[in-house]
């Protein structure tokens, strides 16, 4: 299933729907204004909580956290200690293991692996001539909302970067 997500996703109290490639609502980003630190609520189409981000604070890398509805962490969006070439951040999984993140962050041309190797997400910014808009193509049995999440963390880092 491929997504459309607009950038800057996270602009300060801006709720806006991530819609699929049909052109249908298919999650609310929700965010959250007056907190510390930039924190948003990842929905379904019914309003069901998926995941809840928030930028981890006081860390000498830049993190971001993913939690479940129920507030426990299910995944660490991270700078790596080492950054050779573009491969800039990882994901930590709660359950342990690792997702890697590799191609060009910065032009919104990558993809997220498993351990094996195997693509579980190709975000692109080519797939569409909308501007500021890039899709997330999300692989067959994959878990979707973990996966928009991650995207959403690493569009936020990256532009907190430059």
């Amino acid at each position: 299933m491929r997504y459309l997500v607009r950038e800057k996703l996270f602009a300060v109290g801006d709720d806006y729907w991530i819609e699929d490639d049909r052109g249908h609502k298919a999650y609310l980003v929700d965010g959250k204004v007056l907190r510390l630190r930039h924190t948003f609520e990842l929905k379904d189409a019914h309003g069901r909580v998926v995941a809840v981000v928030k930028e981890k604070a006081f860390t000498v890398r830049d993190a971001m956290k993913i939690e479940d509805a129920e507030g426990e962490v299910i995944a660490t969006v991270r700078e790596k200690l080492f950054t050779p070439f573009r491969d800039k951040y990882l994901v930590e999984l709660a359950s342990g293991g690792e997702l890697k993140i590799h191609g060009n962050l910065i032009d919104k041309d990558y993809r997220i692996e498993n351990h094996h190797g195997d693509d579980l997400a190709r975000i692109s910014r080519k797939w569409f001539r909308i501007r500021d808009t890039y899709g997330v193509e999300i692989a067959d049995g994959a878990d979707t909302g973990l996966l928009l999440a991650i995207a959403a963390c690493v569009d936020h880092l990256v532009h907190e970067e430059h």
